[in-house]
């Protein structure tokens, strides 16, 4: 794992994509003109929709949904051409546990994604666009219904935009609250009005996406971006953060901290200046116990690795994930065993039930968890938890499988006292630490 030294520090950082958040009425498009936005598509309409794609791809951007994948790479997977027709959708469902950053993007500044997503779609040639999000999120979807109806009005919508002959037309689809369409192409089985279930990949969507047209999906962090490096350039947005991790990053932190909220900083940072520079520590002065590093989904890290790099390749080689970047900090008062178990049941609500490692597997894991923590766990139920862990991960339809064993397994490995304390005394080690 690279050392804190290897990692730039980049300590003359500003925030872009969270720039526009503080001014008033920031989420109108007559705020965003002032600051100059949409400039950005005016360049970008100006150049070969191949020259974008190659800029995108020369900045080092990865998806920020939690894949971290290429985005350059992504979008040159989609057909070149315009015999066939292309889409671009939208990603706002935003459903793992500890992850608030696109949700107050769209709330606060939609006409940042709105240019992005103007943007891609002229790189990837697509004149049709759906923005999915999340069905309890009402006021984003208010400001996305006005950011769309206002981009139409002031030409950056519709037919030959800015007097170009590139058209597109965009409208919202609200979902129904369900965490498996986070995943691509579940949410576009829910954009075509069935049932939100993961699709077998391949086909992936770029080739076979929604109503069977090439598909290229989103999220509304990583289309923030693409404004930023098309007036910038690829080369700033490549100077900022790690050599594999490049560009600002919102992190979403929660849990114990005195400062909990959204904090747009450079790839790389640590996370233990996160924590306790830019959250302000731990609350009443508690010390740090575990932190998840990246959403729900990702593995638990414990105290001891705080100091780990926020980037792909440094929280891999720590055993974790950057995932979203949404940071759940845990303080001494914390019982790892309950946490767990509330994960376990949240994972076991969500599944679509679409295969059977999942479908019951998660709620076998939820069911050992609950006795455990109720202090009627077995003596076997530590390796039972892990071979169901070993059965599922991997063999599931889609990554929801390995998503819900990342908890467990990774509590286990670090935390596996408390557990066999839970079993053995049918008590928690904490409760009996914790001064009364």
């Amino acid at each position: 794992m690279n050392s804190r030294s290897d990692v730039p520090t980049n300590e003359n950082f500003e925030p872009v994509l969270t720039q526009n958040l503080k001014l008033p009425g920031s989420e109108k498009i007559a705020t965003y003109l002032s600051v100059g936005g949409y400039q950005a598509v005016r360049k970008a309409l100006s150049l070969p929709p191949d020259e974008i794609i190659d800029m995108v791809k020369r900045s080092g951007l990865r998806g920020r949904g939690g894949a971290g994948f290429p985005t350059g790479t992504k979008w040159g997977f989609m057909p070149n051409g315009k015999d066939v027709p292309k889409i671009v959708a939208v990603n706002t469902d935003e459903g793992e546990p500890g992850t608030f950053k696109d949700r107050e993007i769209v709330e606060q500044d939609p006409h940042q994604v709105l240019e992005g997503v103007i943007i891609a779609a002229y790189a990837v040639g697509a004149n049709r666009a759906y923005v999915y999000i999340r069905g309890e999120f009402f006021l984003g979807v208010k400001r996305w219904i006005k950011a769309i109806s206002d981009a139409y009005e002031f030409g950056f919508l519709g037919e030959n935009i800015l007097g170009s002959d590139f058209s597109l037309d965009l409208s919202v689809h609200r979902g129904a609250g369900a965490y498996i369409c986070g995943e691509e192409t579940a949410m576009l089985e829910s954009l075509e009005g069935k049932r939100g279930s993961p699709r077998l990949k391949p086909p992936y969507p770029a080739s076979i996406g929604l109503f069977g047209l090439p598909t290229l999906v989103q999220n509304i962090e990583t289309l923030a971006c693409v404004p930023h490096i098309i007036n910038r350039g690829s080369e700033w947005f490549s100077s900022i953060g790690t050599a594999q991790s490049k560009g600002p990053k919102i992190f979403s932190v929660s849990g114990h901290v005195n400062r909990p909220g959204n904090y747009e900083l450079p790839l790389g940072i640590s996370l233990k200046e996160i924590i306790y520079r830019h959250a302000g520590g731990i609350r009443n002065g508690n010390r740090l116990k575990a932190v998840i590093p990246g959403g729900a989904s990702t593995p638990i890290l414990p105290a001891e690795l705080v100091d780990v790099p926020m980037a792909f390749e440094t929280l891999e080689a720590a055993g974790s994930a950057l995932g979203t970047g949404a940071i759940i900090v845990m303080d001494e008062t914390t019982c790892i065993v309950e946490a767990v178990r509330r994960l376990s049941k949240f994972f076991a609500h969500e599944s679509c039930g679409h295969c059977t490692p999942c479908r019951i597997g998660s709620h076998r894991i939820y069911e050992i968890m609950d006795r455990i923590e109720k202090g009627q766990g077995h003596s076997g139920d530590i390796d039972l938890l892990l071979n169901l862990v070993e059965g599922i991960d991997g063999n599931t339809f889609c990554p929801m499988g390995s998503a819900l064993v990342n908890p467990v397994r990774s509590a286990i490995q670090h935390f596996r006292e408390e557990f066999e304390y839970h079993i053995t005394n049918k008590n928690c080690l904490v409760k009996t630490q914790i001064p009364k």
